[in-house]
């Protein structure tokens, strides 16, 4: 069965850093395109940062850029969110798929459980 699995989040204060790991079972990452996204509470989901299969290209969310990083280890099977200077705001579960767009998630593949972040102000 393919499924991706996160982890990695917790408690953290303002201005600390996490990384969330995206692990694969099932098949591949390599060249496949990988999506982070978050729900903060009470709103809704939100792309958070995307990694292109054919070239590793990056794509961020504005509020996140200068401050996470998304990343590949092809021997790991596993995409990474290197996340730091966190803010209050970037509290949410975050999950990761394989696509980048939410409403494509939403509607034609599943969600994962997630993994929750929470930065204290």
């Amino acid at each position: 069965q393919s499924q991706l699995v996160e982890s990695g989040g917790g408690l953290v204060d303002t201005g600390g850093s996490l990384r969330l790991a995206c692990a694969a079972s099932g098949f591949s990452l390599y060249h496949r395109t990988i999506g982070w996204f978050r729900q903060p509470p009470g709103k809704d989901r939100e792309e958070v940062a995307c990694l292109g299969g054919n070239d590793d290209s990056t794509i961020y969310a504005d509020s996140v850029k200068g401050r996470f990083t998304i990343s590949r280890d092809n021997a790991k099977n596993t995409v990474y969110l290197e996340m730091n200077s966190l803010k209050p705001e970037d509290t949410g579960v975050y999950y990761c798929a394989a696509h980048c767009s939410v409403a494509y998630v939403t509607t034609v593949a599943s969600w994962g459980q997630g993994t929750q972040v929470t930065v204290s102000s």
